[in-house]
């Protein structure tokens, strides 16, 4: 027994073949010989130098072409090339070839499938038997070398067969339908431009990679465990659902004219959504010379600004009636409490969007709107009574730019009032 995976194979092999063969008419001398005959196609002498000679029609690659067009794989100039890459992994954070431990994909004639099958058999060493003949081991000397006919040259060509299956391209070829990019190129102390023509190809081991990862997640034990948990209303400590999935089909009704891991895929691969987030429109901007000219609009509080001209119009035993008075009160607040709205929001922006270097805001509202002034503004007063008087400036301006012409002259005691309105809310714009 060279290996517990190499008779594994072969006796899958022979098994699928007997079945094939073996009909419910024989006789038991005719099925005896259909056995004998079977041995004999399977025996390592008989069987390897005709998988050796096959073994050329299969192209093993880690990006196969025909994941662009199943077409991609010939064209005039020859095959397209084989891409095997062979990168190390690190550390980067990225998602890309070598970071990922997948197999090697393979393409070609769907009759030579066996061949690629057998060379990449895992074996107990962990292993493929790919590897093992790559490197000359023991293994794969004794293998190779099973009958006195196996000499060294008989294993010599036995491996150069075989590993054609890797054989780099004398050159590279590429194909028109696979997607081309062409990359400037700029040399260095010039303005000469030249372009380097990029193929782009799918790795597919990736890509079924991903495949089984999010089966798993999708259809595995736990998250059956999971959902039964929550058919119950009961908690489940890792519950999660993958959405948004797309399934991609590859090659048709014949996924083996695509690639090994299609056909054993079925020829579905999964796509996570990719599509661009959803932003919120930013309507609130940092002011950059002043929060009054900037942020807060007169026609914000144009209600107000009205239903005060009608307050102002009224005749004086009227105006001064306690209700009405008490009417004023409560619009004028109405105005300060949109100010105290916008000036929060300002807030929670100003993380993000002040920049001390290029602001022109004036001593008194960096103080009012910025973090990194929050201990002078609890401490001290001095900027809050240029706030206080800003306010009512945006009041009083804000009823005579709504009502324009129309807007009643108000008084100096008026203003004041308006004032103390304000001041008393100190305390709501520190």
């Amino acid at each position: 027994m060279i290996d517990k995976a190499v008779d594994a194979f072969f006796k899958e092999r022979k098994a699928a073949w007997l079945k094939k063969n073996i009909k419910a008419s024989m006789l038991g001398d005719e099925i005896q010989q259909t056995h004998m005959e079977c041995e004999s196609v399977f025996s390592l002498q008989n069987w390897l130098p005709n998988a050796a000679k096959r073994a050329g029609q299969i192209s093993i690659s880690t990006h196969p072409c025909t994941f662009s067009h199943p077409s991609a794989r010939k064209n005039k100039n020859g095959y397209v090339s084989s891409i095997i890459a062979k990168s190390e992994a690190s550390n980067d954070g990225f998602l890309r070839s070598g970071n990922v431990e997948v197999v090697a994909d393979a393409l070609g004639n769907a009759a030579a499938l066996d061949v690629y099958k057998f060379l990449t058999l895992v074996l107990e060493d962990g292993q493929t038997l790919l590897q093992h003949l790559e490197q000359d081991t023991d293994l794969a000397q004794r293998l190779f070398r099973t009958t006195p006919m196996h000499e060294a040259s008989d294993y010599d060509a036995l491996k150069e067969g075989f590993l054609a299956m890797t054989a780099p391209s004398k050159e590279v070829v590429t194909s028109s339908k696979i997607k081309q990019v062409y990359f400037p190129l700029t040399a260095k102390n010039s303005d000469d431009v030249s372009y380097h023509q990029l193929s782009l190809l799918t790795a597919s081991g990736i890509l079924f990679a991903l495949r089984k990862r999010l089966d798993t997640m999708r259809f595995g034990d736990e998250i059956k465990l999971a959902r039964e948990q929550r058919k119950a209303n009961l908690a489940h400590p890792t519950h999660c659902e993958i959405s948004n999935l797309t399934t991609i089909g590859y090659g048709g009704t014949k996924p083996q004219n695509i690639s090994v891991l299609n056909n054993q895929n079925g020829g579905k691969a999964h796509l996570l959504m990719s599509m661009p987030p959803k932003l919120q429109r930013r309507d609130l901007h940092f002011p950059r010379s002043d929060f009054f000219a900037q942020v807060v609009r007169y026609r914000h509080c144009q209600a107000q600004f009205k239903a005060l001209d009608v307050l102002y119009r009224l005749p004086n035993e009227h105006f001064n009636n306690m209700h009405t008075r008490a009417k004023r009160d409560e619009l004028y607040q109405s105005v300060i409490d949109h100010v105290i709205e916008k000036m929060y929001l300002i807030r929670e922006v100003a993380v993000q969007q002040y920049v001390a270097t290029s602001s022109g805001l004036a001593q008194a509202q960096r103080v009012w709107l910025c973090p990194e002034h929050d201990q002078q503004r609890f401490e001290t007063d001095s900027w809050l009574d240029e706030i206080c008087d800003a306010i009512v400036n945006f009041m009083f301006h804000g009823y005579e730019k709504t009502l324009g012409n129309k807007a009643v002259k108000l008084s100096y005691a008026e203003r004041q009032h308006m004032k103390q309105v304000v001041h008393d809310n100190k305390e709501f714009l520190r």
